[in-house]
């Protein structure tokens, strides 16, 4: 139990699935006894009148039925009940009851019963309006300073007021600029009425203003009702508070001084009388209700405030005295005097749970048991806790509370992808280029050992490819239950994804003894979808841009038989050579060696070679498998196509520059675009009319360039999307050629997809050329390190936007340096001890061409240029080595390679010419 909770003195729950709202409740001696006891009387949507006069025999009795004074059912619906003089000719109180469409006086009365039933309450209609307009709230006041009776003001759904004089209506005004109604109070001091509008302003009106501002046109009454034409009206004084009210309510210290009161949905605002702000209060929890009231010291106001969270605030002022906790959360609150009890606290909430609590706490009668003493017995203690450590150590060297396998027994989770694409496409009207775009289906197979609860299956591709359906959601999974859930898959868009891997992941919640609602979980399944699926039949192409060549240890196999959905001509011209079409134009053209044991990926686009050589492998991997040869090795001589790769970057980089450009010019048309609107709105107020120089034509204009840079930017996007799925599957390339140049093992070429493959999408804040640059980096100055000087230089822990890539390129060259000369990738403990660089052995040709390719590109291109421009054509490479000798003589393979350049040109001349012409004879053959 709380020691801060609200005392219940009294409570009951009104009917079955009835609602209430913070007009639903009022306090009054509505039956005139004069003996300063309140009634509750109680209101609600479903049209039933509830008066309530609590007598418990006991604090926190529950509602007996002598308490229930009457209960009518008026079957219209109650949207406010309140209690005044509404009835010429008396003062005595009656009770105003707000319909929809009617305004109904009734009279209550009570008369004194003779049997045990006890007294008899009955209610007397006085006389009622028919509205012509749908009503939302009222207020009611001596308007006008009248003496002896209420006036009622009635504020319609449309925003205009309906004043009613008792049994005759007096007049109606429309608010200007109104939408939304909100709520209103009438202020005695000042004789005005005050509401917040739709703008989120605070406006008050005179009374007098409302009286004299005559119709424009004198109709009859139930005309003028329901037309409501009248003279604009002219707001007495307005403050912007800058979100929705949920009530007003004002409060008179004495005749000289009033505070209106307004509670928003986050903060609740104290104003004088004229509309300045006397203080206000930012509220930690979104409050449902509120009721100022005076306060026993001097100057200071009260106020009760219901939040969301069933609880009770009472501030004074800005200062929170005291919280109870409520069992509900209310939507209306009360404070009044019943059973010679004063102060007391009635809530209403919107399902009828009627309370009245009074604040305070409960004395706690618990009393600790005295602990017996006893000595400690170390020895046991040192025991317990070596055995603690041991059940700690183990866990930890497990990988989870649960074992793998007990994990795996509770969901098991398989993915089919057909082989076949679908007889009928499920692509909706999505063409790529002049291709029409297949699918594929996949089933997901779930099948559970135990009970598990919210199972919810996500499946993820990479753009652009999309699914069907990628979520589904199984409530309940009895136990030994198989559930099936099918999507097809197809290319939106007119470039190739850069993986063809898909990712299944559900998460789930197995309930336990102790945790019934679950505990929660995540399996995650891979499924490859087949190449047809992004790739069609092609004619062969003898020149490209981009080859590449990939050695084998086997001799070569039949095309064939390795993709067999890719024959589009007869067997005998696909035997050695095949040709593949994407979706969207590009070509790809696959060659593979009669003699030698090699094979040829070319194309136009240097991305493009990514999937074709990836599948080449798995294909050749998964054929010698089935023969039972494990010995299968794929190599790659180089040199690595750097230079491609970097224009790759370039072009993202550039994309990502131009996506800000464009953006920082859209903000400076849209608020130029703001300005003129305003300037031209100022103009249109004016009640002189003035000149708009011009003006129009300015925001025309304006509009037309934020509309065209909108459109650049969308797609500067769309460019930007493709650059990255280009990006990545040239980043994939990479990593595959270096791992089968350097013979890197799986974990190696795991770390470097995790440095060039970065999990998170392009943003303002980060992009990928940083992301990558700080991991290249890492490695660079851990486990590629060449001295512990490299290791003591720290990492910038903030990643900010380059202003070229430069830094980038320079990194990754120097990475596959290091790793050419003997580097090993590894983020183990004992990576940041500098690694022994080992200069392997130049046995051919290719190595020192290769490494050439390497290190010229960074270390000596400016003293290369340097020599060639000064005109020294005889013997440059000879004066170039001197000069390194000189300047870099750490820097041995540099050094190396500048002499072997002058002695082998003509024999690497000789090689080259005579590996082109052989080459050439295989393709003709």
């Amino acid at each position: 139990m709380s020691l801060f909770k609200a005392r219940d003195w009294w409570s009951t729950v009104l009917g079955e699935k009835e609602e209430f709202d913070q007009g639903c409740l009022c306090l009054a001696d509505v039956d005139n006894t004069g003996n300063g006891e309140d009634k509750i009387i109680v209101g609600s949507f479903m049209g039933y009148l509830r008066i309530f006069s609590p007598h418990p025999v006991k604090t926190g009795d529950g509602a007996q039925a002598e308490d229930l004074l009457l209960e009518v059912h008026l079957r219209d619906p109650i949207l406010q009940v309140e209690v005044g003089k509404f009835v010429s000719g008396t003062e005595t109180l009656h009770l105003a009851v707000l319909h929809s469409r009617k305004l109904c006086v009734y009279s209550v009365s009570g008369t004194l019963g003779n049997v045990e039933h006890g007294n008899q309450y009955q209610i007397k209609l006085m006389y009622e309006h028919n509205l012509q307009r749908t009503a939302c709230n009222m207020t009611y006041g001596s308007f006008g300073g009248v003496k002896g009776r209420d006036l009622i003001c009635i504020q319609s759904m449309d925003g205009m007021l309906m004043v009613f004089e008792q049994e005759s209506y007096a007049f109606g005004r429309f608010l200007p600029g109104s939408l939304l109604p909100g709520p209103l109070a009438y202020s005695a001091r000042t004789d005005s009425f005050i509401t917040v509008s739709s703008c989120r302003q605070v406006e008050s009106y005179k009374y007098q203003v409302l009286a004299f501002a005559t119709d424009a046109d004198k109709r009859q009454e139930s005309e003028q009702q329901k037309l409501g034409s009248g003279k604009r009206l002219v707001v007495d004084w307005t403050l912007n508070i800058g979100e929705q009210a949920l009530d007003i309510c004002i409060i008179s210290f004495n005749q000289s001084a009033s505070s209106v009161f307004v509670l928003g949905e986050r903060n609740f605002f104290c104003l004088k009388d004229n509309g300045q702000i006397q203080f206000m209060k930012k509220l930690d929890c979104s409050p449902s209700c509120f009721l100022p009231y005076c306060s026993v010291s001097e100057g200071t106001v009260n106020t009760l405030i219901g939040n969301h969270n069933s609880m009770l605030h009472i501030y004074q002022d800005v200062t929170l005295k005291w919280a109870s906790q409520l069992p509900c959360v209310p939507v209306a609150v009360r404070v009044g005097s019943l059973h010679d009890l004063k102060g007391v606290i009635v809530t209403l909430s919107d399902d009828g749970h009627l309370q009245c609590s009074y604040l305070g706490t409960d004395p706690s009668l618990f009393q600790a048991p005295k602990v017996e003493s006893r000595e400690l017995n170390y020895d046991a203690l040192d025991t317990e806790l070596k055995e603690l450590q041991k059940i700690i150590k183990d866990v930890n060297k497990s990988q989870g509370v649960w074992s793998l396998t007990e994990r795996e027994d509770d969901l098991k989770i398989s993915v089919v992808v057909s082989l076949n694409l679908d007889s009928v496409s499920q692509a909706p009207d999505v063409a790529a280029g002049t291709d029409l775009v297949p699918s594929a289906t996949v089933k997901v197979t779930l099948q559970n050992r135990v009970v598990l609860q919210k199972a919810k299956l996500s499946v993820y591709v990479q753009r652009p490819l999309v699914l069907s359906r990628d979520q589904f959601t199984f409530e309940f999974m009895a136990p030994e239950m198989t559930r099936t859930a099918a999507f097809s898959v197809y290319l939106k868009g007119s470039y190739a994804p850069p993986e063809l891997e898909g990712s299944a992941v559900v998460s789930y919640s197995r309930p336990t003894d102790r945790n019934p609602e679950g505990i929660p979980r995540v399996i995650q399944c891979k499924f490859r979808l087949p190449l047809k699926l992004i790739c069609l039949p092609g004619q062969p192409s003898k020149v490209a841009s981009h080859k590449l060549t990939i050695d084998t240890n086997k001799p070569p196999v039949s095309l064939l038989s390795l993709f067999p959905g890719f024959a589009s001509q007869s067997e005998e011209d696909q035997v050695n050579v095949m040709g593949f079409h994407f979706l969207g134009g590009s070509q790809v053209t696959l060659l593979a060696s009669k003699t030698s044991q090699r094979y040829r990926i070319q194309s136009e686009q240097f991305e493009d070679l990514w999937l074709i050589t990836n599948e080449l492998i798995i294909r050749l991997q998964e054929h010698f498998e089935k023969q039972g040869i494990k010995d299968f090795a794929c190599s790659f001589s180089g040199p690595l196509p750097l230079q491609e790769y970097f224009e790759l970057i370039d072009q993202h980089f550039e994309l990502r520059v131009n996506g800000e450009k464009l953006e920082e010019l859209l903000s400076e048309r849209a608020v130029q675009f703001r300005a003129i609107q305003r300037r031209l709105l100022t103009r249109f107020k004016d009640q002189t009319p003035a000149p708009l120089q011009h003006l129009d034509t300015l925001l025309d204009g304006t509009h037309k360039w934020v509309i065209a840079l909108a459109d650049a930017v969308e797609e500067n996007q769309d460019s930007l999307l493709q650059s990255c799925a280009r990006l990545r599957s040239a980043s994939h390339l990479l990593i595959l050629l270096i791992g089968l140049w350097q013979k890197l093992s799986a974990d190696q070429v795991a770390i470097l997809e995790a440095a060039f493959l970065p999990l998170q999408h392009d943003t303002q804040e980060l992009g990928w050329e940083e992301t990558v640059d700080a991991a290249v980096s890492h490695l660079l100055k851990t486990c590629l390190s060449k001295c512990s000087k490299e290791q003591a230089l720290s990492l910038s822990s903030q990643l900010t936007k380059p202003n070229d890539t430069s830094r980038l390129k320079k990194h990754i060259t120097l990475l596959c340096d290091r790793l050419a000369k003997g580097g090993r990738l590894c983020l183990s403990a004992d990576a940041a001890a500098p690694q022994t660089m080992v200069m392997p052995e130049v046995s051919t040709w290719e190595n020192t061409a290769m490494k050439w390719t390497l290190v010229s590109e960074v270390k000596i291109q400016n003293v290369l240029v340097a020599f060639q421009s000064s005109g020294k054509r005889t013997n440059w490479t000879r004066e170039l080595a001197n000069h390194l000798e000189k300047n870099e003589q750490t820097d041995s393979l540099a050094y190396t390679v500048c002499r072997s350049t002058f002695q082998m040109k003509k024999r690497v001349k000789y090689k080259t010419m005579k590996s082109q012409k052989h080459e050439g004879v295989e393709e003709a053959g």
